[in-house]
C-alpha cells in the first residue's frame, strides 16, 4: 500500500472513530468535530480550541445546515488544511533561502 493510499485510509477511519460515538454514526455532532479537532490536530492548530472556534469551523463546513459535518464537509476541511500547511512550509523555505543568501553574500 502506498504512503497515498494509506493517508486516505486513515482519513476515513479518523473521521469514523469520532463520527460514532453520538448521534447519526455516519456525521460528526458539534461535540465529536470538537474533540476531533482537539485530539488529532491540536499540535498544528495551535490554538485552544473553544466552542467559539468549533461553531466557527461549524459554520463554515456545514455546507447543507444539518447541524453536522458529513465525510464530504470533513474532507473539504482536511483539505483546506493540507493547503494551508503547503503554503506555511513553502513561506518558511523562502525565509530559509533568503537567509542563505544573505548570509553568502555577507561572507563575501
Amino acid at each position: 500500500i502506498s504512503n497515498l493510499e494509506s493517508a486516505m485510509q486513515m482519513l476515513i477511519k479518523t473521521f469514523h472513530k469520532y463520527s460514532g460515538k453520538e448521534g447519526d454514526k455516519y456525521t460528526l455532532s458539534r461535540g465529536e468535530l470538537k474533540e476531533l479537532l482537539l485530539e488529532e490536530l491540536g499540535s498544528y492548530l495551535g490554538v485552544r480550541c473553544d466552542n467559539e472556534a468549533v461553531e466557527k469551523v461549524m459554520n463554515d463546513l456545514d455546507a447543507n445546515n444539518d447541524g453536522e459535518v458529513d465525510f464530504t464537509e470533513f474532507i473539504i476541511l482536511m483539505g483546506a488544511l493540507t493547503v494551508a500547511c503547503n503554503d506555511f512550509f513553502l513561506e518558511e523555505e523562502k525565509k530559509e533561502e533568503q537567509e542563505g543568501e544573505r548570509n553568502v553574500n555577507q561572507e563575501r
